[in-house]
């Protein structure tokens, strides 16, 4: 009878073997693309029989054969580079100088750097270390509470998911088909509404309690001069980041094109600030191929897991569920929304996109929604999911670099502000599409 259920090639049959043996080498420590490998390879044997493993080959091809998998490993050097030549420091120094007079006023810095430093680098993790170790004791001395400057760095760093060029959103358009081009200018708007949400609610409780964020004493505010100064470290960044950006949008090069134009234009920026050396050098492309390597393997897993799930039919598990209950087309994206916030408390940002992009956006697209509108609640949601306890990552970047005396729970607790507020941003989104349709539409019609 068991072995009937096994050889049952029903949708809910499939969907009961492919989690629970992935999630069950999950448990037992196995990596993310074995598990889905593994997985995978198990229930195309237990239908098709050994030509169901050819489905393994067919997905390494595709994945590999994509072009726009070029830019993942050349946008992933432009930000380690950028990190790697000190720019982290000199753009707190440039901040503290700039906004520091205003109470609060490092704190919405910090936002600030977070957003640069996400546009450079397209990932969380990078904004999260970086400034838990420059801005995180920096503040503390200058009496700041420690539970607003560590969700400000956190909450911050996850801009990374959303400010362009994001490898998270490269990665879902690999997936769904859509363009790149269109995701990175989506993400813009909905962004900086983040942003703003973030400084809006650090200054409003910096001005109810100065406690919590006090101003720099007068005997350590800089002169105007000194002021414009300090805005000489953003010229040579932001330059490069719009030049990467306006070549995608305005269509001069593709994204991959960009992407090269942004590494070597970041070797320059190294160079020109005496940054760029043997080691550094070194370091950066070691790190580059090993991050790729990890997210190609991925890649590939994950794409024969979909295949192999699409192709027994389960994907119609949710399609039918849809059209045989009375939910309301919102309702099912409200769903999907919660499904990538409970998986984004376990899973990473790139396993979750692979997993569900390939089964949803089709559903989106059949209940007549935007794919780009999705494309960024998906990216919010991962961004939200990245705060939560009790397995977000960017609590766990926050514990790696914080001092000993910040415990875990401290952590937890600095998050829960900035939960809601990401929540809040991703309501907005929900119901008001245009924020993220406006741009692209603008400039792609």
């Amino acid at each position: 009878m068991m072995f009937d259920f096994l050889l049952d090639p029903s949708p809910l049959a499939v969907t009961v073997i492919m989690f629970s043996s992935m999630l069950l080498m999950m448990v037992i420590g196995a990596p993310l693309a074995w598990a889905l490998m593994v997985s995978g390879m198990l229930s195309a044997y237990l239908m098709f029989g050994t030509g169901g493993l050819e489905l393994l080959l067919a997905a390494a091809y595709s994945t590999m054969d994509n072009f726009i998998l070029i830019s993942l490993p050349l946008f992933i050097l432009m930000g380690l580079i950028l990190e790697r030549s000190g720019i982290t420091d000199d753009l707190f120094d440039m901040m503290y100088k700039l906004m520091g007079f205003i109470p609060g006023g490092l704190g919405v810095g910090t936002v600030f750097i977070c957003a640069i430093i996400a546009a450079m680098a397209g990932v969380s993790g990078a904004a999260t270390v970086s400034l838990g170790l420059i801005a995180l004791p920096a503040m503390l001395k200058r009496g700041y509470e420690k539970k607003i400057v560590m969700g400000t760095i956190m909450a911050g760093g996850a801009l990374g998911f959303l400010i362009p060029p994001s490898l998270l959103m490269i990665v879902y358009a690999f997936l769904s088909r859509d363009s790149v081009g269109k995701l990175f200018v989506a993400g813009i708007v909905p962004g900086l509404l983040l942003a703003s949400i973030y400084i809006a609610y650090i200054l409003i409780r910096s001005w109810l309690n100065p406690q919590m964020g006090p101003a720099v004493p007068r005997d350590e505010r800089v002169s105007m001069g000194d002021k414009f100064k300090a805005l000489r470290h953003m010229l040579l960044p932001v330059l490069l980041v719009l030049t990467v950006l306006g070549c995608i949008i305005f269509g001069v090069t593709s994204p991959s094109e960009a992407s090269a134009i942004g590494a070597g234009g970041a070797l320059v920026v190294a160079a020109v600030r005496g940054r760029l050396n043997r080691n550094v050098l070194i370091d950066v492309l070691m790190s580059t191929t090993k991050l790729t390597g990890m997210l190609i393997w991925i890649a590939i897993a994950a794409v024969f897991f979909s295949r192999v799930y699409i192709g027994l039919g389960a994907g119609m598990l949710v399609s039918d569920f849809i059209h045989d209950s009375n939910i309301s087309p919102k309702m099912v994206i409200a769903m999907m929304l919660l499904s990538f916030f409970v998986l984004g408390m376990f899973l990473d940002d790139f396993a979750i996109a692979f997993i569900t992009v390939p089964i949803f956006v089709p559903i989106v697209s059949e209940l007549g929604f935007d794919t780009i509108w999705f494309a960024i609640l998906f990216v919010l949601s991962m961004q939200t999911a990245y705060l939560t306890p009790p397995f977000g990552y960017n609590l766990f970047y926050m514990r790696s670099v914080a001092p000993k005396h910040i415990t875990i729970y401290d952590i937890y607790k600095a998050a829960i502000p900035f939960i809601l507020l990401q929540t809040l941003g991703l309501i907005i989104v929900f119901f008001f599409p245009e924020i993220a349709l406006w741009l692209p539409n603008k400039l792609f019609n």
